[in-house]
């Protein structure tokens, strides 16, 4: 191998991990959902991910996800939340209510249909 294929080689590897750390490890603060009319409401803006993409919640109480869809991208076109049964088409540009009632404290995954974008929602007694 001459230096350029190294030089190849090392940008794949830290383009890797780079994408690792952005979507796995990176530090994210939850965000606590409002109680409003009657569900604990969250605006979710989908653009290239979910942010924000760390939810704090309480059980029993209806959760309303306000999904604001900002690109095109046929990824995001879809939110899925399979703990709880949830499976929603989100249109382009418009923002779209996601309703649930987690019934049990833990951590739960949001994502999109093709499992690329993440987002968590962790449920507090």
């Amino acid at each position: 191998m001459n230096a350029l294929d190294w030089i190849v080689v090392a940008a794949g590897l830290a383009t890797i991990v780079w994408i690792n750390w952005y979507f796995f490890l990176a530090g994210r603060e939850a965000v606590a959902a409002v109680p409003t009319n009657g569900a604990q409401q969250v605006p979710v803006v989908v653009q290239g991910g979910y942010q924000p993409a760390d939810i704090r919640v309480r059980a029993g109480t209806p959760v309303r996800l306000l999904f604001d869809r900002r690109e095109t991208s046929p990824c995001s076109e879809e939110v899925v939340v399979p703990d709880f049964g949830v499976k929603r088409f989100l249109a382009a540009h418009r923002i779209t209510p996601v309703e649930f009632v987690p019934d049990r404290p833990g951590t739960f995954e949001f994502t999109c249909g093709m499992g690329m974008l993440r987002g968590r929602i962790t449920v507090d007694a």
